[in-house]
């Protein structure tokens, strides 16, 4: 068999699939899901919006992440104990949404949904460290591709499958299938490949806690790969933010996003991922970067265009079809080189504080986007995005610099 596809269909990439679908499945069961619950049970809106804020731990896993670094379990190993751990946790968590009504028990709603959340991205990080220490350096940018895919799906079922049932069963039934789709989770956890044990756990609380940052930053160029996270998909973070009040600007109407948008976008979106994750298994990371990162930027443009074309099913999913097609590229690019970035030592620690800092990047930069695209017009507008990741772009010649300075001294030392 081509060893390329023998990576691909192989037991591993089955695994990380499997392991995103338990990944994913509790994000929305927090967020727009758990709003429409709220709305049809007539909690105010003011306390829907106020409810985002059980989010919160998805942005400051970091902060405790040192501690799944520094203490492992008695059982599956440093990462897979925690894991199953976390995991039955959300089934119980989950389960127990279900039995409370979101008018009348407010506050007990929301202290279990942000138990959700907290178990949900502790098991987050010890998943992402797990990725790591089971996948080879070639591997990274398809084994991240096919997470992400399995982390897709698990948002289509606890989004428009959970909405669907709604129609049809009480909320609280919803909830408690969430909780038995969330189930299989700990054997997909289980029966996934053993991690690596040749690296040592940090020694004391201190160093889990210090160990990381102080190796970080005594690299060459620490601060340099830190805005380049910051900044490389920043263009394409400011144009989706405008996405959709610029689609119906242009005369689409919502069955138009819900159908083209949204489910044509978000295949394009997998199938997007799972090319650039395949071509990373023979491009190096350095060219998938550049390459990927490009059309990223090139695929903005497609919405400037579309101010000049007329409205048509066509038109819009092509440009769609291509945005999301380059931004699951990019993805897989982005994701894999944050990964490449850890030290084994401190995977947890230092993926969460990377993913965080990414996270400000989606949060803050696209703010301003409504007031840009209000007093510039939408084609000077993604005319614009499109530059605004030029920064980003440029940024990979120092750290490939950096790297070629890396690799010759590694050379040197090793003669």
């Amino acid at each position: 068999m081509n060893p390329t596809i023998k990576k691909i269909f192989s037991y591993r990439m089955l695994c990380l699939l499997l392991i995103g679908y338990a990944s994913g499945l509790p994000l929305l069961l927090i967020g727009s899901t758990l709003q429409a619950w709220m709305t049809q049970a007539g909690v105010d809106l003011t306390s829907i919006g106020a409810a985002s804020l059980i989010g919160l731990p998805y942005t400051v896993k970091f902060l405790w992440a040192p501690l799944l670094d520094r203490f492992k379990l008695p059982f599956l190993g440093r990462r897979k104990g925690w894991m199953v751990f976390f995991q039955v946790c959300l089934v119980i968590a989950i389960f127990s949404l279900s039995t409370v009504n979101p008018k009348d028990n407010l506050i007990q709603l929301s202290v279990i949904a942000f138990l959700i959340a907290f178990f949900s991205a502790s098991q987050d990080i010890a998943i992402d460290a797990y990725r790591r220490e089971i996948l080879p350096d070639e591997e990274l940018g398809f084994g991240n591709s096919v997470y992400v895919t399995g982390y897709r799906i698990a948002m289509i079922v606890s989004g428009a499958l959970a909405l669907v049932m709604a129609g049809t069963i009480p909320w609280p039934e919803v909830y408690k299938w969430m909780a038995l789709l969330m189930a299989p989770a700990i054997l997909f956890t289980v029966i996934s490949p053993k991690e690596k044990t040749a690296t040592a756990a940090p020694k004391t609380t201190f160093d889990a806690f210090v160990g990381p940052l102080k190796e970080f930053f005594s690299r060459p160029g620490a601060f340099i790969v830190i805005l380049f996270i910051l900044l490389y998909k920043v263009g394409d973070l400011m144009a989706s933010n405008m996405t959709t009040p610029f689609i119906l600007k242009m005369g689409y109407t919502t069955t138009d996003i819900g159908t083209i948008a949204k489910t044509f976008g978000m295949i394009a979106t997998i199938v997007g991922g799972l090319v650039g994750g395949a071509l990373m298994l023979r491009v190096s990371m350095k060219k998938s970067l550049v390459i990927f990162g490009t059309l990223q930027a090139m695929s903005t443009l497609g919405f400037a265009l579309l101010v000049s074309l007329p409205v048509g099913f066509a038109s819009l999913a092509s440009v769609i079809a291509f945005e999301n097609l380059t931004a699951g590229m990019g993805m897989a690019a982005y994701g894999a080189y944050m990964l490449s970035l850890t030290d084994r030592r401190f995977t947890a620690t230092q993926y969460a504080l990377l993913s965080s800092i990414m996270g400000i990047t989606r949060v803050i930069l696209p703010a301003p986007t409504g007031y840009m695209a209000t007093i510039m017009g939408w084609e000077t507008f993604f005319i614009v995005c499109t530059v605004a990741a030029i920064p980003g772009m440029l940024l990979l010649i120092p750290l490939f610099r950096l790297e070629g300075e890396k690799s010759t001294k590694e050379a040197v030392a090793t003669a």
